[in-house]
Order: structure tokens, then C-alpha cells, then sequence
């Protein structure tokens, strides 16, 4: 019950701050963005603004749902909202995880709103995959930022971790690979640890740079096998995400 009451208040705060609006106009503009890129292409101009507007749709929409999540919990707890709910005999456990729930909501309404143009713009295979990949992404998001907020506590420090976060798993594949081949081809020391760190690093954090692709869009889509494995990567790393949220929350003194 208090579940559910939670994120659903959670979700019409959303709806008062106007993120669907904002993430409305963040639509119309990358759409004129994608036809100025069009106009600007040579050759195969359908397939750069397919491609230019997933990239920048994919990043806009992790920025929108990155700052909600950040901004709602440090206004709760500056504004003394959280002492209040928890006055009320609320368990931590359902207030993180109805907010959780609320935000999730809302993760799914900016993707929604910023995954509808590639079903105009690739086959329907394809656009579906899209959606699905940047909804389970915008998840992760959401739990991140919810998991910063409550272990920082202070706004900077959390967004500056979820940036971290966010653009290492982006690119610890390219790390991947400029390790293992260095330039100068040498196996000293230093570029062992390097390799031997960027490697831990591969195998506990998501491979996000597999996620959202838009070569789906121009290219193929992918199949259901990486589908398949991108929803158990999301799930995992969702569930981990919120039991360290938790963890921090009851260890916190109000």
C-alpha cells in the first residue's frame, strides 16, 4: 500500500514539473536537429538523420531522467519532506522502492514520448527493439541517480558519479581494446595492471555501449538472443542498484 501510494505521487510529481512537456519540446527539437542533418548530408541522408537523432535522443533522454531523479530527492530532503513520511511509520524499504517505482514511471514516459520518431524512420523490428533498449537503459538510470542521491546526499557529487558511471560503461569496451593493444606494444608492468583493471571493470559494469544502438536503426535489428541479454543485464544490475540503495538508506540517521 504505502508502496504504491509513494510512486504514485512520485509519478504525478513528474507530471507537475512537466518532464513529459520538457521531454515534448526535447522531441520536437532534435527532430529539427535531424533535419538540418539531412539537409546537410551528401549521400544516404535518411540514414544519418536516423542515425544522428537515436544518438542524440539516447543521450537527452538519460540527461532528462538523470536530472529529474536527482533534483525531486535533493528537493525531498532539503524541503524535510523525507522526515515527515518517515514519521508516519513508513519502512525505508517501501519508501525507496515506491520511489523507485515512481521514477521508473516516469523513465518510461520520456521514453516513450523520445522513442516514437524511429518508428517513422527504420522498420517497425527495429524501432521496437530501440524503444525497448533506451526504456531498460532510462531504468538503470533511474535507479543509479536514486542510489547516488541517497548515498552522496548532495546534488553535485551524485550527478558528477552518475556522469562517471554512465560514460565508463559507454566506453569500457574502446577501454577494452586500447589496453589490450597499446601503442607502444610493450607488457611492462604498468600496462598489465591497466589491462588487468580495465578488465575487472568490463565484467561489473554494464556493457551499455550494446544498448540502444543506432545501427539497429540503419543496419538490422538485433537479434533476440542480445535482446534477451541486455534485459537480463538491466534487471541484474537494477536489482543490485536498489539493495545498495536500501543498504545506504537504513544505515542513514534522521
Amino acid at each position: 500500500m504505502h508502496i504504491s501510494t509513494i510512486a504514485r505521487f512520485t509519478a504525478l510529481e513528474a507530471l507537475r514539473t512537466r518532464l513529459p512537456l520538457t521531454s515534448i519540446l526535447a522531441l520536437l527539437l532534435l527532430l529539427l536537429a535531424s533535419f538540418f542533418v539531412r539537409e546537410l548530408a551528401v549521400t544516404e541522408a535518411a540514414r544519418f538523420q536516423t542515425a544522428f537523432y537515436s544518438a542524440a535522443a539516447r543521450l537527452c533522454a538519460v540527461f532528462l531522467v538523470a536530472v529529474y531523479v536527482l533534483a525531486s530527492m535533493a528537493r525531498e530532503f532539503n524541503d524535510k519532506g523525507l522526515e515527515a513520511v518517515l514519521a508516519l511509520d513508513v519502512r525505508r524499504s517501501h519508501y525507496i522502492l515506491g520511489k523507485l517505482a515512481g521514477f521508473l514511471l516516469a523513465a518510461l514516459m520520456v521514453a516513450v514520448v523520445l522513442a516514437l520518431p524511429p518508428f517513422l524512420f527504420a522498420p517497425l523490428p527495429a524501432a521496437l527493439s530501440w524503444a525497448f533498449s533506451l526504456t531498460l537503459e532510462l531504468a538503470l538510470i533511474a535507479a543509479l541517480a536514486l542510489f547516488c542521491i541517497v548515498t552522496f546526499n548532495m546534488l553535485l557529487p551524485a550527478a558528477a558519479f552518475v556522469a562517471g558511471f554512465y560514460l565508463i560503461c559507454r566506453s569500457v569496451e574502446a577501454m577494452r581494446l586500447m589496453s589490450a593493444h597499446p601503442v607502444g606494444g610493450g607488457s611492462d608492468w604498468s600496462e598489465l595492471i591497466t589491462q588487468g583493471l580495465v578488465e575487472m571493470l568490463a565484467y561489473l559494469l554494464p556493457a551499455l555501449d550494446g544498448w540502444t544502438r543506432a545501427a539497429w536503426l540503419v543496419d538490422a535489428a538485433p537479434s533476440s538472443s542480445e535482446l534477451a541479454a541486455i534485459a537480463v543485464q538491466g534487471i541484474v544490475y537494477l536489482v543490485l542498484l536498489t539493495a545498495a540503495a536500501l543498504f545506504d538508506f537504513y544505515r542513514r540517521s534522521f
